[in-house]
């Protein structure tokens, strides 16, 4: 695979990954989060509701040797349990029930891979999340729903390994405005979860193959 390019969207000027670092909490767990689209990082960079300027990093990651799980390579529900491994669609006790039987069916493990590659889960993804746990959704239109959102793919950066073959390139920093990609955020999310609900309410989404009944 060689050398790739990634990016970085943040509200800060300087990052500094480091093995160990960032928050379980986040899609894939602890990590650093880069992606290949230069724009997204851009939206990335902006997306919280603090009204100032962001920034994009510029990367190099040396892949050679390098053990990547793709989630583009796995069924949706793949990628579903992974995020309920972190992320919570819900806090009601019936969904802890079924998230832990949900990620014993359809999860894998991770934990030996250098990086890990999928889609992101942004604010549309919560809402669909939210639908499915509840039965309001049928998983045969997840994935067409999940498209969408425009979630883009990120890379997450797990292993000591990983962060040692990945470099910044000073060099390329870029500001980032506020208001023109905060905007750009703001919309791709409110347009996503329109066209989410059309989906929903539409005679596609038979509602008869829910989060309930895949076990």
């Amino acid at each position: 695979m060689g050398k790739i390019i990634l990016y970085h969207g943040s509200p800060n000027k300087i990052v500094n990954p480091v093995f160990g670092g960032g928050d379980d909490k986040h899609d894939y767990g602890k990590g650093f989060y880069l992606t290949e689209n230069i724009e997204l990082a851009k939206e990335w960079a902006v997306c919280r509701p603090i009204e100032t300027c962001g920034w994009v990093h510029k990367f190099e990651l040396e892949c050679d040797d390098l053990k990547i799980f793709d989630f583009e390579e796995c069924q949706i529900l793949t990628w579903l349990a992974e995020l309920m491994k972190h992320r919570d669609a819900s806090d009601s006790k019936r969904y802890r029930m079924l998230a832990a039987k949900f990620i014993e069916r359809y999860g894998v493990d991770t934990s030996e891979y250098d990086v890990i590659k999928g889609w992101r889960a942004n604010a549309s993804y919560f809402f669909i999340a939210k639908e499915f746990v509840r039965d309001n959704i049928d998983v045969e239109i997840l994935e067409e729903l999940l498209s969408l959102g425009g979630l883009g793919i990120q890379y997450c950066i797990k292993s000591e390994l990983a962060y040692s073959k990945l470099h910044e390139i000073e060099e390329d920093l870029l500001e980032v405005d506020y208001h023109k990609f905060n905007i750009r955020y703001n919309q791709r999310d409110s347009n996503a979860r329109n066209k989410m609900r059309e989906l929903v309410d539409s005679d596609a989404n038979k509602v008869t193959n829910v989060f309930s009944t895949l076990f």
